[in-house]
């Protein structure tokens, strides 16, 4: 069954998705992927470990977000169970430490890019979250549901960002941020979400019997919706009204056993049951009030940087705990490509997860590898650290994003990038090719494998007849070998195990060469006429 949707007078059909149309929408770029190089100079790690579990393999990386998240495409697709993004909220704000403020349509096309890739390194089971505000909400919705489909939005999370202010706000005083929650296959979740308890939480069970810790709560509550309705004689013989789900039956079998009592308050008479605390942990309820606010997330910062100034905006530890611990289990991989002052590492880090953060901004090194290195050794205990009890371990691995793989010479031909060495071109070579870079130690020509049987080999010298024979000589019956090279000298009907392709002409129309910036600071972008924009959906 189709339902109809009508706009301007015109009746579409919408079947399984509603798509958000915007100018400049099919301009889709065609990535680079490039491969990340390690400076072991700011890599970082405990001088000792401090548990077994302790994880070093977390990785930094400093470059364009886009590129980046191609980057990890290969290795990290159907990896990542949770992603938390605080992407740039079009607001038309400054903010010092982003270009934020940008076309309403272009915002939407560099943020389909990068959620396009997201969607593919999520597992299965994972789970997106995202922060926005009331100017992109809505968009951002639509596009979502375009992108990860309507059908597993799990719903958005309301954010109380500040206590008290705001008196000199126009028109409303907005306290509030959006958090939209997408699964990958929210049918794939079939435990109920829950996130642990804390102390204030469990101050209300402050009873306890052989089943467990308990509270009394009110039975007999008129408001009940088809409410089973009795009387109940008091101890003074005052008539109870009790209104319950329960059974009058079930209600003196309770009452019995001592799980519900009648006890006179200031206010008269009334019924209560036990209430016990769920082994499994809490319900996350949709309005966070009491996850922090930006004041409390600034105080974070000020104590790990002792200025006032320290960053714009930041997210509370606590509000991206919840987030991670209501859908991940310790070793988990925690993505954020978006990462600003290093919260969602700094978090995941002391709550035991694997993580991946991706920053352009200078305070990759200014924020993020200070704040780090001071989880790490076990300095930082603002935030999160204290109701974990972290106390320092691991470390992380920073990786910079090579440069473009070919680049124009001064005649304006493309050549391989001198910067490439010959194990750089070989595995550049293998991400282009959808090869594993996995160089054999003992097979030169075995640099990379696509399967079992399938091999690549990347050289710039000239392939010969002799060199080729001399590889098919060791080459078993059923393998495959690609070989890449600048140029050759072979009768490849010779050798039907063999395909050469010739650099850089094999890969020149694949993607977008020598762009190295896909970011969202667009200010000196020129501004184009345009028609008016309009939604459509279909």
């Amino acid at each position: 069954m189709e339902n109809r949707v009508t706009i301007g007078g015109s009746t579409l059909a919408q079947k399984q998705r509603l798509e958000l149309t915007w100018i400049g929408k099919d301009e889709q770029p065609k990535l680079e992927p490039r491969i990340l190089l390690e400076d072991p100079e700011l890599s970082y790690h405990a001088k000792e470990r401090v548990t077994e579990n302790d994880i070093f393999d977390n990785r930094l990386i400093f470059g364009d977000n886009l590129l980046a998240l191609k980057a990890l495409e290969q290795e990290f697709t159907g990896k990542i169970k949770c992603i938390c993004i605080d992407p740039p909220y079009n607001t038309g704000n400054a903010f010092e430490k982003y270009d934020d403020g940008i076309e309403h349509s272009l915002w939407l096309t560099l943020m389909r890019a990068r959620l396009e890739i997201l969607h593919k390194l999520l597992s299965n089971d994972g789970v997106i979250f995202i922060n926005i505000d009331e100017n992109e909400h809505a968009y951002l919705k639509v596009l979502m549901d375009s992108i990860f489909g309507r059908e597993n939005f799990i719903g958005d999370l309301i954010w109380k960002k500040r206590k008290g202010g705001g008196n000199d706000s126009r028109f409303i005083a907005l306290d509030h941020e959006y958090i939209l929650v997408y699964a990958k296959n929210k049918l794939s979740h079939t435990n109920k979400w829950r996130i642990s308890y804390d102390e204030k939480y469990l101050d209300r069970y402050k009873e306890k019997d052989e089943n467990g810790r308990f509270y009394w709560d009110t039975l007999s509550r008129p408001g009940l919706q088809n409410p089973i309705i009795f009387t109940y004689r008091c101890e003074d013989g005052t008539e109870l009204k009790i209104y319950s789900q329960k059974s009058e039956e079930t209600f003196y079998q309770e009452l019995e056993k001592g799980n519900i009592r009648v006890v006179k308050t200031r206010n008269g008479w009334t019924a209560h049951h036990k209430v016990y605390m769920p082994t499994e942990g809490k319900v996350l309820r949709s309005i966070l009030d009491d996850h922090g606010t930006n004041n409390d997330a600034k105080k974070e910062m000020e104590n790990l940087f002792g200025s006032k100034k320290a960053f714009d905006y930041p997210k509370p530890e606590k509000l991206i705990m919840t987030l991670i611990d209501l859908v991940t289990e310790k070793g988990d991989w925690v993505l954020d490509s978006f990462a600003g002052s290093g919260t969602t590492g700094a978090v995941a880090h002391k709550m035991g997860r694997r993580w991946i953060m991706i920053e352009l901004g200078e305070h990759c090194h200014t924020h993020i590898i200070p704040r780090m290195k001071r989880v790490i050794d076990g300095t930082d205990q603002s935030g999160i650290s204290k109701a974990v009890n972290w106390q320092g371990g691991g470390g992380f691995r920073y990786y910079k994003l090579a440069p473009s793989l070919l680049k124009k010479d001064k005649f304006g031909n493309w050549i391989i990038n001198p910067e490439y060495n010959a194990e750089m071109l070989a595995e550049a070579m293998c991400k282009h090719e959808g090869f594993t870079y996995n160089p054999d130690p003992e097979v030169f020509w075995k640099q990379g494998q696509s399967t079992e049987n399938d091999f690549i080999f990347t050289t710039t010298q000239l392939v010969t007849h002799q060199m080729v024979a001399g590889i098919v000589e060791q080459m078993k019956e059923n393998e495959t070998l690609l070989i890449c090279c600048k140029a050759y000298n072979v009768n490849v009907d010779e050798f039907p195990q063999i395909t050469i392709k010739k650099l850089p002409q094999a890969i020149l129309n694949k993607c977008e060469f020598g762009r190295d910036d896909y970011s969202l600071n667009v200010n000196n972008l020129p501004m184009k006429e345009r028609e008016p924009e309009q939604l459509e959906l279909f």
